[in-house]
């Protein structure tokens, strides 16, 4: 493979999927093409002459929870408008995990953290003052544990915790078009959270971070999910309750790099210093095709 290959990310910004490799990628300080194609992703778009009306209410509380956790300081009444939002814009903001797609010369991979372990084992350490995926085999086998804790038992739990706490924040009115009944007590998805956190606190009892005293893939895979959970009023409450947590939280959420990602999904991404003093912004570009995102790699960028 040529090193000159342009790296170049397909997805929409605002998905923990998409946010993952980001972050990944301003970490290690390269250069890449992010292709936006949230907004003209057809494979997911309402059926012909669908109105905003007949959205249910499920779907206007994931447009509210995909906002709310782009802008959290923006006002209830703010998020409440995205309700009479168009159809162009709820096909836009679905499914918070979204869909991300790595193309590097011959290379194309579709999993978030198969790509962030492509891209800390394809470029040299010598990019950035810290490895992100292990000195060596103990440390790299630590750093797996910790992603496949991530992805078996802290993702699923976080998502539908941190969408939860999102349609509560706004209930009564978002809870209006939910059948009655149930209450608000805990769910299954907040027990098991509550239990993974626990697990966690202990772990960051002994190390500053989850595999060790270094900021490491297992780290950063976390980032999204924890973001989104940290932008409702019961999540930061649920995080700052686990005292190891909340700290290792406000460490990894205040890095460059991370605050890097959540100006890219808000559209105003500055240029910020590499350790070699240039910048390492990424070119943002939209395709204009119709087709899902896997098919648009092949057809407009093959």
């Amino acid at each position: 493979m040529a090193p000159s290959s342009v790296l170049q990310v397909f997805g929409q910004p605002a998905s923990t999927d998409v946010a993952r490799v980001l972050a990944c990628l301003f970490e290690r300080n390269l250069h890449f093409e992010l292709v936006r194609t949230d907004a003209v992703n057809r494979a997911r778009r309402l059926p012909a002459g669908a109105s905003a009306a007949k959205t249910s209410w499920a779907r206007r509380r994931e447009l509210i929870f995909l906002f709310a956790s782009a802008t959290p300081n923006a006002s209830t009444s703010s998020k409440l408008t995205l309700c009479c939002l168009s159809p162009f814009l709820h096909a836009r903001m679905q499914c918070p995990g979204g869909h991300v797609t790595l193309k590097h010369g011959g290379t194309t991979l579709t999993d978030s953290r198969d790509i962030c372990r492509y891209v800390c084992t394809e470029f040299p350490r010598d990019h950035t003052s810290s490895s992100l995926y292990g000195a060596g085999s103990l440390e790299r086998a630590s750093i797996e544990r910790w992603l496949r804790t991530e992805a078996r038992s802290f993702d699923a739990p976080s998502a539908a915790t941190a969408s939860r706490y999102y349609h509560l924040a706004l209930a009564p009115i978002a809870a209006a078009g939910e059948e009655h009944g149930g209450g608000v007590g805990e769910t299954e998805s907040e027990q098991q959270l509550r239990r993974v956190l626990s697990v966690y606190d202990d772990a960051l009892a002994r190390t500053r971070y989850l595999a060790g005293d270094e900021f490491t893939l297992a780290d950063l895979s976390h980032l999204p999910n924890a973001h989104r959970l940290a932008g409702s009023e019961m999540g930061r409450m649920l995080l700052g309750s686990v005292k190891n947590v909340a700290r290792w939280y406000e460490a990894v959420s205040a890095r460059p790099a991370w605050q890097q990602v959540i100006a890219t999904q808000s559209g105003r991404a500055p240029p910020r210093p590499s350790a070699r003093g240039r910048s390492t912004t990424a070119r943002v570009s939209s395709c204009r095709c119709a087709e899902p995102v896997d098919d648009c790699v092949e057809s407009c960028y093959s």
